[in-house]
Parts: structure tokens; sequence; C-alpha cells
């Protein structure tokens, strides 16, 4: 598995790689981000749901507070995208009554924000389905380092924003 490193400069070339790492997406398929508070989960999330038709970016929030939000495509052949929020999940019951496994056993694009709270369950609960993990780091206000690990995804991305390595 390839990592690919990308660096963004603002909000909207963070949207923009979204919108790029969405055309290499193929449901069924889970997004995990990785990341501290404020690196850009959700405005990754903004590129990636306007990219696949789901929803435009304005439109697309944090589901801090209602853990998942669902948008379904206005085009015919708009993936249904379910942005999976884990911040205020605390322990593994909580993860469970949340029904990721149902979200994840239909043909959608799953992104989940703080996957780092699906630890060893990630594997269990998308056995054989293609994972893209991000890690998005924040070296100063404005620059976002975005890691991009794909595992059964068609092709790399290429061609967005600053690519190292």
């Amino acid at each position: 598995m390839a990592v690919r490193s990308f660096v963004t400069r603002s909000p909207e070339e963070t949207i923009e790689l979204g919108r790029k790492l969405a055309q290499r997406l193929q449901p069924p398929v889970l997004v995990v981000l990785l990341g501290e508070l404020g690196t850009g989960k959700t405005t990754l999330t903004k590129g990636i749901a306007a990219g696949l038709g789901a929803a435009p970016e304005e439109e697309v929030t944090s589901p801090t507070f209602t853990l998942i939000h669902e948008y379904r495509g206005r085009e015919p052949n708009a993936p249904r995208v379910y942005h999976v929020d884990l911040y205020r999940i605390e322990n593994a019951r909580e993860l469970e009554t949340l029904g990721l496994e149902d979200l994840l056993a239909e043909r959608a694009v799953v992104i989940v924000e703080w996957g780092e709270k699906l630890g060893p369950a990630l594997r269990r609960l998308a056995p054989g389905r293609p994972v893209v993990e991000i890690h998005l780091t924040a070296p100063s206000d404005t620059e976002r380092q975005i890691e991009i690990q794909e595992s059964g995804v068609k092709d790399q991305i290429t061609g967005a924003a600053s690519s190292n390595g």
C-alpha cells in the first residue's frame, strides 16, 4: 500500500483535494479520517461529498452531535455517502450501537472522522472492503499535511494539491 502525501494551504485547497479523491472512490468503500481537532477532517469530507455528487460542499457539516449524516445525491448515479463522527464515542459498546456495520454493508461511501476510535474493529467491520486511511495534521494555522493510504482502491490519487513522495 503506497502512501501519498499532500500539502494544502487553505480550506479551498483541502476541499479540492477531497474532490479529486472522490474521483477514485467507488462504493462500497470506507474512508477513515485520522487527526486532531481542527486538522481539516470535515473540510476534506466537504470535497469528497461534493466530488461524488452526494451533496454541495456548503451542506456538509460535522456530525459531532448527531453522529451520522447521510447524503443522497440529487444526481441519479450519485452514491449514498454516510459521514460518521466518532468523537463522542467512548467505548466499544457505543460503537456497536451506532450501527456502523449496517452502513458498511450498504453499497455506499462511508466516511468516518476520528477513525482512531475504531482501532482493531476496523478490519472486522470492513472485511474485504476497500479502505482509504487519511492522516491529517496541521503544521500551521493554514497548512494541512494530508497522507493518504489506500487498500483495495483501483488507482492512486494524482495531481491534487502539492504532492510529496
